[in-house]
């Protein structure tokens, strides 16, 4: 049965009776909020929340108008996935542009600076910043490809009628509590952690929504083999589930405040917090980014992944080495030292399995290299994997505790981050939502591949630009700060640091908006494609056959 004559599936009345009981809770807590908020920003998050609720409301009754049931024809729930993809691309761009922003703040403090508006400020933005390319760029592009390649693998369509819209929209509503509560200076001050209590909540809801609908799909396949990438976001999802319930204990000042208290304190919070935290980065942006690899990069290039066998093993070193690395943050503290040398030695474990899964990445292109000179598509995906494999090797080698002391909490971390979420993360993300949009929309290919080569460029020089400019101003700070001169005391002061720093800092702020404006040629093309315009340098690709699963 083709797509075009398949039947509508129609959700059960319970999906959206609990969708609905859902909100009409969170209303009536918001209404609360806002109503009797200790302090503004709680009182501004309750009106925020309160008419989220609503629109929420408002759309579950539009969408059981006229017969009461929801409907969707297709063998897949595609809609949600297109949701997806397009949310990938704004929050990318609205991520990478207040990235910009504060790298300019750094070379120039007070380019952006207003008195009276704070948050303005480096501090409300910098977590902004973060979270925006990670949670909201890299987890719509998680949920969006997630949701698409357990649909064609599996064989079977999204389970839970309601369900994953519920998690698609419920995600953006996170995000923006999230985001606007960073701008009010609404913050645990934690890495990877950042939301505060109440956002937390919803946060867990959404996300125990989003791991139902994935197993559901699972367990409903007519594969009777689960291809290996749902292995990787399955443990994404599971994973992230756990860190988030640990790393975001609190107690909350006041039901109705936006404030709340660590359950942890001291050595046990900074433990927690790497021990948790670190697996954002092992799990969140590893495990659920190499789903992605272990897919596209495939399907692509219509070549089977290089060894499957080596996937299953990748998969499975990272699973039970990844969660003891996170301590390797913690030399140098009060944290004992068989803890500290724990995360060390894991991490530095991480480096064999890690290459092992870019060698397979890469090797998937057996038979088919030409395709790096004639897709640029292809091209930006194996670029990621190189990226992969590189910040695999230098966080190992940053994790052990000589050359730790030199780079930890200098501007070399900061370039082994953004190697990975720029190089690794940002580069496969762009390169499966160029495979999807033709897909999704059926279009023979994106609407300009000159447009793609160009993002390519950018993106790529962008990237090397800014770990060029932080790996040396990194280093260069870590030799500065523990110089002493024959009194004992340091050799240079806090400003002459800043000094220093300061042509890297224009060098990193360039690499960013290089990488930006890929991004909103990207955003362009895409829409160009979805409208279905015609271009004499379309990108002609082959439609997506059904996913058939290795043995």
């Amino acid at each position: 049965m083709s797509e075009a004559n398949a039947m509508p599936v129609r959700s059960s009345g319970l999906d959206g009776m609990l969708i609905g009981l859902i909100c009409i809770l969170g209303a009536l807590w918001s209404l609360m909020a806002a109503a009797r908020g200790v302090d503004p920003q709680m009182v501004a998050h309750g009106w925020l929340m309160l008419g989220g609720f609503a629109v929420g409301l408002f759309l579950l009754v539009n969408s059981y108008s006229g017969n009461g049931r929801y409907e969707e024809s297709g063998l897949y729930h595609d809609n949600v996935v297109k949701a997806g993809a397009i949310a990938t691309m704004f929050w990318a761009i609205a991520g990478l542009l207040v990235g910009v922003v504060i790298a300019l703040q750094l070379a120039w403090p007070n380019i952006f600076y207003f008195d009276g508006l704070g948050f303005l400020n480096f501090g409300r933005l910098r977590p902004l910043h973060t979270s925006a390319v990670i949670f909201a760029f890299g987890g719509n592009a998680l949920i969006a490809t997630s949701f698409y390649v357990v649909q064609r693998t599996s064989r079977a369509r999204l389970a839970g009628g309601l369900w994953p819209w519920f998690v698609f929209w419920g995600y953006q509503f996170f995000i923006v509590i999230a985001a606007t509560g960073y701008l009010m200076g609404v913050t645990q001050a934690q890495e990877y952690a950042e939301p505060e209590w109440y956002a937390d909540i919803w946060l867990t809801i959404v996300w125990v929504a989003y791991l139902g609908v994935f197993m559901g799909t699972l367990w409903k396949r007519k594969e009777k083999h689960i291809y290996v990438a749902n292995w990787f976001y399955l443990a994404f999802i599971l994973t992230i589930a756990v860190l988030h319930l640990v790393n975001n204990l609190s107690i909350p000042v006041d039901p109705f405040g936006s404030f709340s208290y660590r359950v942890f304190s001291g050595v046990q919070n900074a433990l927690t917090q790497w021990w948790y935290g670190h697996n954002a980065v092992g799990f969140f942006l590893t495990a659920g980014f190499l789903g992605i690899m272990y897919y596209f990069i495939p399907k692509r290039v219509e070549r089977p992944v290089y060894s499957y066998r080596l996937s299953i093993v990748h998969f499975w070193t990272l699973i039970f080495i990844y969660i003891w690395a996170g301590p390797h943050h913690l030399h140098y503290t009060a944290l004992p030292e068989w803890a500290q040398t724990l995360g060390m030695t894991f991490s530095v474990m991480l480096w064999m399995p890690s290459w092992g899964g870019m060698i397979n990445g890469l090797m998937t292109l057996s038979g088919a290299w030409d395709k790096l000179r004639t897709d640029p598509v292809v091209r930006m995906m194996v670029v990621s994997v190189a990226f992969y494999g590189m910040s695999t090797f230098e966080g190992p080698l940053m994790s052990i505790r000589a050359v730790n002391a030199l780079s930890h909490y200098t501007d070399w971390t900061i370039g082994h981050v953004h190697s990975g979420a720029l190089g690794w993360v940002g580069m496969i993300s762009f390169g499966a939502i160029y495979c999807l949009v033709p897909w999704l929309w059926k279009r023979k290919g994106m609407w300009s591949r000159a447009l793609i080569e160009w993002h390519f460029w950018l993106a790529t020089i962008g990237i090397l630009l800014y770990i060029a400019a932080m790996w040396p101003s990194g280093i260069t700070q870590g030799l500065m700060w523990r110089a002493y001169n024959d009194l004992g005391f340091l050799e240079y002061s806090f400003i002459e640091t800043v000094e220093a720093m300061h042509i890297y800092y224009i060098i990193r702020a360039a690499g960013g908006a290089l990488f930006l404006l890929g991004a909103i040629l990207m955003a362009f093309n895409m829409y160009k494609t979805i409208r279905g315009d015609v271009s004499e340098t379309e990108d002609v690709v082959k439609p997506q056959p059904r996913a058939i699963p290795a043995e």
